[in-house]
This record gives C-alpha cells, sequence and structure tokens, in this order.
C-alpha cells in the first residue's frame, strides 16, 4: 500500500498527497520530509469543536493540514523557526485553501514569547527533534539536523514552550522515541504538563518499542491511561496494519 502518492513537482520539491489526494504537501526533494511520526501525531488527539492548536515545530504544515481536514471547526496555528520551511508551510496551507484555518508564524519556541500570547491555546502539539546534539548519525542537511537533533530546541524548552501556550487545563500532545521516554515523563511532570495517555508504538508485533505518544493536561491531576499498543505494519517489511492503515484513508 503506498503510503501517500509522489507527483514530481520540479528539482527542488515534490507535490505529495495523502487521503486520496485530499490532502496536497509540497516537499524539498533534499532537506526536511515528513514521516509517519507526523501522521501518528496528527491521529492520536481528539478535538472539541472551534478549538485552538498550535503545531510546535510545524516544519512544512503536514500535522496542521491532518488536523484542519480531520476537525473541520478547529483553527490552527503554526511555528516553526527555518525561513524556507515557513515559506512551504504557507504555500501548503494556500494551495489547500485553508487561509482561514491555519496561520502560520515564523519564530522560535525557545523565546515563544515573542510570538505567541500566553495561555490562548487549548491544544499543543509536537513531532519535535528527537536526538541529543552530537548524538547518533547527524544530518548532513541541515534542515534535517534541525528537525531530527536538538540543536536548536531540547525536551525541556519543548515542554516550556506548550506550557506558555496553553490555557490553564489545556492538552498537548507529543511523539518521542521510546528509548526517551524517561526524560520525557520527568520533563513534563517538572513543567506542570500531568501525562494522562500514552501509547507505545511498535513496528511489528514481537519487536522493540519505537515511539511514544504522550498527551497530557497542563495543571491536571494524577491519572495515567496505557492505550494498547500500536504496530505500524503486519509483519517486518510487509504491509501496514489495519490501524495504520487507517490513519491514510480519507
Amino acid at each position: 500500500m503506498a503510503r501517500y502518492q509522489v507527483m514530481p513537482r520540479h528539482d527542488e520539491y515534490t507535490d505529495d498527497s495523502i487521503f486520496d489526494g485530499r490532502i496536497r504537501c509540497l516537499q524539498h526533494s533534499s532537506g526536511y520530509r515528513f514521516s509517519l511520526d507526523a501522521v501518528l501525531l496528527a491521529n492520536f488527539i481528539s478535538i472539541r469543536p472551534a478549538e485552538k492548536i498550535l503545531d510546535l515545530g510545524c516544519g512544512n504544515g503536514i500535522v496542521a493540514l491532518i488536523l484542519a481536514y480531520r476537525w473541520p471547526s478547529c483553527q490552527l496555528t503554526g511555528l516553526e523557526i527555518q525561513p524556507e520551511l515557513v515559506k512551504l508551510a504557507r504555500e501548503n496551507v494556500a494551495q489547500n485553501n485553508w487561509q482561514e484555518r491555519i496561520k502560520i508564524l515564523q519564530g522560535d519556541l525557545r523565546q515563544i514569547d515573542k510570538s505567541i500570547t500566553a495561555g490562548q491555546f487549548d491544544w499543543v502539539v509536537s513531532n519535535p527533534p528527537y536526538r541529543k546534539a552530537g548524538t547518533g548519525r547527524m544530518n548532513i542537511a541541515p534542515e534535517q539536523m534541525v528537525a531530527r537533533h536538538e540543536t536548536m530546541a531540547d525536551v525541556a524548552s519543548v515542554v516550556r514552550a506548550a506550557v506558555w501556550a496553553l490555557k490553564t487545563r489545556g492538552r498537548a500532545a507529543f511523539i518521542y522515541p521510546a528509548v526517551r521516554g524517561a526524560t520525557v515523563l520527568y520533563e513534563l511532570k517538572k513543567q506542570g504538563l500531568e501525562p494522562k495517555k500514552m501509547q507505545t508504538v511498535y513496528s511489528y508485533p514481537g519487536s522493540s518499542a519505537t515511539l511514544l505518544l504522550i498527551e497530557t493536561v497542563k495543571g491536571g491531576g494524577e491519572e495515567l491511561s496505557i492505550l494498547p499498543p500500536f504496530y505500524i505494519y503486519r509483519t517486518p517489511g510487509g504491509e501496514y496494519s489495519p490501524e495504520m492503515a487507517a490513519y491514510y484513508r480519507p
């Protein structure tokens, strides 16, 4: 099963689509490109009508695009530090005709007070940089390096920005590698985002956990629900699981 359709644009971009063409997303041919992490995150949360959502480190805007499609009444803001990705995200918003529902801002989440008024959002979502700077295989392309490694935003700064942006009792959702779960949970509780729902993501049955999806509440009480495991594939190198395939259906 194809993950998404790819239509060549020119040497710098591809024009991709998901949900049978209902969402189009320009991406740089080399540099940052969205992965299934964004699809997992965007499908993890449930939103009430007309809620306001902030995507921290929105990249090319894919999470906001999926949320706008899935939840027709929500209002979205994306914050991104890299100018070329900001430009691309704005193009993606325009080509999907969601200018009235999605706003893309250029800014540094470490200085979120310069871009976002405190306490105005019902939801914050983030697919943040995963790896510590200087660890693992560093991506050569600058866009990929900033998106994947904590060169410009670490766990603490992402959580701090979410706390700033959220209303009291507002919710935030994150996706992180399972191996960093202890660090993430510690930082969330330390800064006042109480974990409420968590799901472990596996490549396939019998594999080790790869990702954690975590939903939190600002100022919430202590009560954590562990959801059933989520499998991306049926077998190693095989088809998507029924649950993952459903995430790509219109």
